[in-house]
Parts: C-alpha cells; sequence; structure tokens
C-alpha cells in the first residue's frame, strides 16, 4: 500500500494488525494515527458518546515518542497504535469513575493488562464509558448520560462494555478492552456486530484487584475481526504476583486460521434459570440456527441439546454479584449513585457472609455437573442476549423490579460461564429486519480459548461479518 500523504490514510476502516503493520512500515505515521482517532472521538462525542475521558494531550505526546522510537528501528507488536480501555481500569494520572459521579482522586499506577499493552507499544487514547459498577447490560448513566449504538441512536449498544463496543464497531478505535462479570464483553458485542472474548478467568490479570466481583469479572478483548480480538488478548495477557488466578499461559492468536477438527457442537437454547418471565426472540433465534447452519456447512455436527444449568448455578452467581457491588462501592467513597445501586450494595452487605461463602464452595461442583456435559460435546452455542438491543431510555426511571426484569428478559444466557470461570467467544450472527445487530455464543470448558477462536475464526471465512459497518458517526 503507498499513500502520498499518510495523514490522508482512513484509518477508521483499518483494523488492530492492520494498522499496527502500516504504522510499522511507515505507511502512516502515530501521530497521524492517533490523531485521526482522537478527532473521531471528538466528533463523535455529543452523539455516540463513547468516552468518559480522552488523554488527547498524553496521547499526541506518546504517540509523538513512539514515531522516535520507529524511527531508530525499534518494533513492538503495537508500537504507537491507538487502544482505548473500560473506565473501570486504572491508567496512571486518571480517575477510575466506573461509571459513577463524583471526583475520584488519579490513580497512581497503570492495571497490570494496561502496563502489558503499554510494554507493546499501544497508546491509550482514552478510556470508554460503563454504567455503574458494570451493572447493566445499558451503557448509561446520570454521570455521563446515554452512549448510543452506532448501528442505530435510539437503542443501546449494550453493556457494561458499551463505550468500548461503540467505540470500535463505529470506527473510532481499532479494538479496545473491556471487562464482563454476567456478560459485559458479550452482550455489547452482540448488539454492535463485533467479536468479544471472554478468557479464562486470570488469563488478564485483574490487578489492583486479585480477582474482580469475586471471580465473575474477567477483562477481555471487542474487535471487528477474531484475529485482532485474538492478538489484542494475547498482548494483555500475563499474571501479576498478587493475581489470585493463574492460569498456564497460551497464545490465542496461534489458532486464528487453524483447523478445528470435525468437532461435536451442542446447540442450547434452554435459557438458564432465572426468577423472571424471559423467552427468546424469533430473529435471535433464527441468527443463531443460521449460525449453526453455517457450522454444519463447515463439517461440524451440530445437535440440539439443552445444557441443563440448574438452581445452583444462579445461587452461586447472586451473592457474588451483589457482595462485589457492595466491594467496589466501599473503595469509591463519595462516589454518586443511583438508587438501584445504593439497593444493591445493601442486598451485597446482606449476602457477603456465609451466603457468599457457599457460593465459592459451590464451583467445583457446578464445574463437575456442567463439565459432564462436554464429555459428548466439544463447543456449546447458544444465544448471546434473548433479544435485539433495547432502546436506551428503555433503562431511564424505573425501579428495582422493573430493571431487574428488564435486563433478565434480555440478557439470561451468559452469566453462568461468569460462574464457572471458563471461556465464551461472541460471534456476530446478522441483523435482525429493522438493522439491530445479534450475535451468539461459543462456549467451552476451562483453557479452551484457541478452539473457540479457531472455530470462530473459521465462522467469520465464512460469513465476513467485519465487511458489514455502520455509517460514520463523525
Amino acid at each position: 500500500m503507498f499513500v502520498a500523504d499518510p495523514t490522508q490514510l482512513p484509518t477508521d476502516d483499518l483494523g488492530l494488525a492492520d494498522l499496527a503493520a502500516a504504522i510499522a512500515k511507515g505507511v502512516v505515521s502515530s501521530v497521524a494515527a492517533v490523531g485521526s482517532v482522537l478527532e473521531r472521538i471528538e466528533a463523535s462525542q455529543t452523539t455516540l458518546n463513547a468516552f468518559r475521558h480522552v488523554r488527547r494531550a498524553e496521547a499526541l505526546a506518546e504517540a509523538a515518542e513512539a514515531d522516535r522510537r520507529l524511527a531508530a528501528g525499534e518494533r513492538l507488536p503495537l508500537l504507537g497504535v491507538p487502544i482505548a480501555v473500560k473506565d473501570d481500569t486504572d491508567i496512571a494520572g486518571m480517575p477510575t469513575a466506573f461509571g459513577c459521579g463524583g471526583d475520584f482522586a488519579p490513580k497512581t499506577e497503570d492495571a497490570e493488562s494496561v502496563r502489558r499493552l503499554r510494554a507493546a507499544g499501544a497508546v491509550i487514547v482514552g478510556k470508554t464509558n460503563t454504567c455503574e459498577l458494570g451493572q447493566l447490560p445499558f451503557t448509561s448513566g446520570a454521570a455521563f448520560g446515554h452512549t448510543r449504538n452506532p448501528w442505530h441512536a435510539a437503542h443501546t449498544p449494550g453493556g457494561s462494555s458499551g463505550g468500548s463496543s461503540a467505540a470500535v464497531a463505529a470506527g473510532l478505535v481499532p479494538a479496545a478492552l473491556g471487562s464482563d462479570g454476567a456478560g459485559s464483553i458479550r452482550i455489547p458485542a452482540s448488539w454492535t456486530n463485533l467479536v468479544g472474548i471472554k478468557p479464562q478467568r486470570g488469563r488478564i490479570s485483574t490487578w489492583p484487584e486479585a480477582e474482580a466481583f469475586h471471580g465473575l469479572t474477567v477483562n477481555g478483548p471487542l474487535a471487528r475481526t477474531v484475529g485482532d480480538a485474538a492478538l489484542l488478548l494475547d498482548l494483555a495477557a500475563g499474571p501479576h504476583s498478587g493475581d489470585k488466578h493463574t492460569p498456564a499461559p497460551l497464545r490465542v492468536s496461534d489458532a486464528v486460521g487453524r483447523d478445528p477438527g470435525r468437532l461435536r457442537i451442542a446447540l442450547s437454547l434452554r435459557i438458564p434459570f432465572t426468577a423472571t418471565r424471559t423467552a427468546l426472540h424469533p430473529e435471535v433465534e433464527a441468527a443463531v440456527q443460521g449460525i449453526a447452519t453455517a457450522l454444519r456447512r463447515l463439517g461440524h455436527t451440530v445437535t440440539v441439546a439443552d445444557l441443563n444449568y440448574g438452581v445452583m448455578i444462579g445461587a452461586s452467581f447472586l451473592p457474588r454479584s451483589m457482595a462485589g457491588i457492595k466491594a467496589r462501592h466501599e473503595q469509591m467513597p463519595g462516589a454518586v449513585v443511583d438508587p438501584r445501586t445504593s439497593a444493591n450494595v445493601r442486598v451485597g452487605q446482606l449476602l457477603s457472609g456465609p451466603a457468599l461463602f457457599a457460593a465459592r464452595q459451590a464451583e467445583p461442583l457446578l464445574h463437575k455437573q456442567i463439565g459432564s456435559f462436554f464429555r459428548d460435546f466439544d463447543v456449546v452455542l447458544s444465544p448471546t442476549t434473548a433479544t435485539p438491543p433495547p432502546r436506551a431510555e428503555d433503562i431511564d426511571g424505573i425501579g428495582v423490579n422493573a430493571t431487574n426484569n428488564l435486563i433478565t428478559a434480555a440478557c439470561p444466557y451468559t452469566w453462568p460461564w461468569n460462574v464457572l470461570g471458563w471461556p465464551s467467544v461472541n460471534v456476530p450472527a446478522g441483523f435482525t429486519d429493522t438493522g439491530l445487530p445479534v450475535g451468539a455464543q461459543l462456549m467451552g470448558t476451562a483453557n479452551s480459548e484457541p478452539l473457540l477462536v479457531s472455530i470462530a475464526a473459521q465462522l467469520e471465512s465464512e460469513l465476513r461479518w467485519d465487511r458489514h459497518r455502520p455509517d460514520p458517526w463523525w
């Protein structure tokens, strides 16, 4: 590729690996690439509202330094490449508001994931919006308003990593980090036509927390392609000495393009246990069936076989989730939060004792119970969400019970894999008749990221979801 004026390279069309290659080859400078990202963020912020904090001066200075290092012959996987991270992740010199209102002191150190991305050469351009303490499949809050879905402004991009998904889907950045405690990477990925990887617990460090939300929450990538998501995962992965969970290292990106062989895939449409009425939307079901058909064309055996989650898995999730909300809220004195968040904090106080202990003790039994299903199958395919993305304002002005009913009806499928700590990958599954994206998730047992990524890459080569882009927001 030759570009007479590197500043004119349309970097919004380039994914993570392609942009890294273009910068390394001198086709575009880091300053030009980062500057273009910053301009797109600024132009879209009043409408898309993907970012909580933007590091304009710092990012441009880091980009200039990256260009000097490149000119001197240094090469790193992401040297000079702009990346965004979710605002539950610490960046030195910036506050971590985690969707809340209030004034928060700047952090003194980078989170381990950010440290590793910087070590790979990445330029962190800013922190993306998330709902309060990551509780909702919406990215909305009194402190910042509504983040919009790039495919349709009236709708949510999902949550809680909705700012990251909106930024990537809209082409503001080539990839971003999110976090997933009950589907918070996979849900927004499904609703914005992205690949979102929820990795094995501990694959990407959550430090400065030894574990996040009592082991439910992990960090992971969002990108337009499987290859870009796998690359970002590999570069952010690795332990901190204080981590509670340290799985054996592996390279996920090596699985892109690798033949996984003929696999036994279970198509499970059953909704896990919920206390509220839920139903699978027919257009979502049709989209997931379309993924099953594509897998059969690729040579895999796909059999309708529902997972039996049981009641115990829900009883394990709730105390860990609510106690995690309570603990994180206590780390943020002065946080201004919604009454629904305050109510969840109070529930967390009640569940932080014996109920939390019992929830953690149940995990090995759940591994055995769910793991037995994989004697007959290699992978499970299921919907990522039960519905297409709701309207952004649907979350406004409703009480605790109505909120729980809304979010459970839309998103009942993803949370069990957070209890188990096992990997899951959202793949785009197409669009509704009104043009809203929906997704499907591939789920495996412990440390199965390479297998899931190899299948997802096969699907991408067949379906080419990366060719579908929303209209520009700038």
